[in-house]
């Protein structure tokens, strides 16, 4: 291609009506979201090119190789950046010191994910509005609330993003919405340089993903990017009032002059909040007359399954749709509709007074710390991928309410070593097996732990990929262990 390309100050204004057929574009990575990305940017014209160093994509890099973009996969297939690159559009998992990454950064090559090509994607002429949702724990949750809640008003919503649907495969959709809802995980908005929100959330910080963000400054390095989702919103930063660090976010953001901070609460709202008076969850930013109003949006036992932590979430989805106009009815209509997806405190049964949970979902310490906080006492079944995050905190704050403690996969250790630190009274029980068949003996040993009253919690406080093929696969290996075991 005769050397670089310097196409950066054109990229940097480039949106769905600019000249694409001039731009040759690297896609990194052929998942979920590296397809949609290549399938966009060659619905837009540009000249593509998707690297992958492993064969697990085969058959999407067939059908878009018949589509005219060129496909490289197999190991060391993205070892080097192509000559003449304009851009490169990186999948979200993808640490900013990858080889190609790094590439293109010393090319001075912008960099984008595919939530930046969506954006462009829109503009000028195309614009729906987005309401954006991150934190470390409870998204998906929320993504949900919001979603029925705004689907009660009456309007038709796209929900996208890290809640599993590609931000572009809905732009690319034949349908017309009138807002997507967007979950946006802290790795996808390291690569988002222009995004404008309608109103965004960040819900929680607390570690995770020290792997990715390693190194002394990790944790504010995550933050950071947990804080962008913020910059350039039009309408609504909102914050957890009850966690300071997010609201710090709003005050350090760059955001479009009218703006708004709204603080959600699990007490008493002040001006320009929503949380809780006499079970009931209210808004003192969306009325009229903020100093003195208070306007009922929906009861506490709307928000199932209950627990502190889902009610924050439901304060924080009505926060956005009030931001959007949604009329205070439909805040408790969405809420009573909502039928969640699984594995986050999910009852999966109940038998010889033990209640078996799957909270598979809980892929952090502070998401196993929700789970926790709703039950008295509680056999743990824990393990998984730790993401460099410690258990210190958590076991200290519920050892006391511990039966037990059943703990397996690749980093098992890390969470024995906790309960050693912190809780030596309790009986834990390290299985070493790495075979997904393991959770038999789990489920076996924890029905022979529970007593009368009990709850047996998978709440892993890991990942899952050391073993199975997501947190899902993990639940429901757990639920058909505990099917079985019932059954005997």
């Amino acid at each position: 291609m005769g050397g670089w390309t310097v196409t950066k100050d054109w990229i940097a204004t480039a949106n769905r009506l600019s000249d694409w057929s001039r731009a040759n574009v690297v896609v990194a990575g052929l998942g979920v979201s590296g397809f949609a990305a290549a399938d966009g940017l060659l619905e837009l014209g540009a000249r593509v090119t998707v690297l992958d160093d492993s064969h697990a994509h085969d058959d999407k890099a067939e059908l878009l190789r018949h589509l005219d973009a060129t496909v490289i996969t197999g190991p060391g297939s993205t070892a080097r950046l192509p000559e003449g690159t304009d851009l490169v559009v990186t999948s979200p998992g993808w640490r900013p010191d990858a080889p190609l990454l790094h590439a293109a950064a010393e090319a001075g090559v912008p960099v984008w994910g595919e939530v930046e090509l969506a954006w462009r994607m829109q503009q000028p002429d195309r614009v729906v509005p987005w309401l954006g949702i991150t934190g470390t724990n409870g998204k998906t949750t929320t993504t949900q609330m919001l979603t029925s809640i705004l689907t009660a008003d009456g309007y038709k919503v796209a929900e996208v993003g890290n809640i599993g649907r590609p931000l572009v495969e809905a732009i690319l959709d034949d349908e017309t919405y009138d807002v997507f809802v967007v979950e946006l995980s802290s790795f996808q908005l390291h690569y988002v340089h222009t995004v404008a929100l309608h109103s965004a959330a960040v819900l929680n910080i607390h570690e995770d993903h020290l792997e990715w963000y390693d190194g002394e400054d990790g944790y504010q390095r995550y933050q950071d990017d947990k804080a962008r989702i913020y910059e350039r919103v039009t309408h609504a930063c909102v914050y957890n009032a009850d966690e300071p660090v997010t609201e710090r976010m709003v005050e350090e953001a760059d955001v479009t002059e009218g703006a708004r901070a709204i603080g959600f609460t699990l007490g008493t709202p002040a001006r320009s909040m929503v949380g809780i008076v006499d079970d009931l969850l209210v808004d003192r930013a969306f009325v009229e007359q903020r100093a003195t109003s208070a306007l009922e949006l929906a009861r506490v036992s709307d928000v199932q399954p209950y627990a502190p932590h889902n009610v924050a979430n439901a304060l924080a989805a009505a926060a956005l749709a009030r931001s959007f106009g949604v009329r205070p009815q439909s805040v408790a209509q969405g809420l009573r509709d909502l039928k969640l997806a699984g594995h986050r405190i999910q009852q999966v049964a109940e038998a010889r007074g033990v209640r078996w949970i799957d909270d598979s979902k809980a892929t952090n310490p502070h998401a196993a710390d929700s789970a926790m906080t709703a039950f008295e006492h509680f056999v743990w079944i824990a393990g998984g991928q730790t993401k460099g995050t410690s258990f210190d905190d958590l076991v200290r704050a519920h050892h006391e309410r511990m039966r037990a403690a059943i703990l397996f996969g690749v980093d098992r250790g890390v969470i024995a070593e906790a309960l050693a630190r912190h809780a030596p009274e309790v009986p834990v029980h390290v299985l070493d097996s790495s075979d997904t068949g393991v959770m038999t003996e789990v489920v076996r040993l924890a029905g022979e732990l529970a007593r009368d009253g009990d709850v047996v919690l998978l709440s892993p406080g890991g990942a899952s990929l050391d073993m199975f093929d997501g947190y899902a696969a993990r639940g429901d290996a757990f639920t058909a262990a505990v099917e079985e075991y019932l059954k005997n």
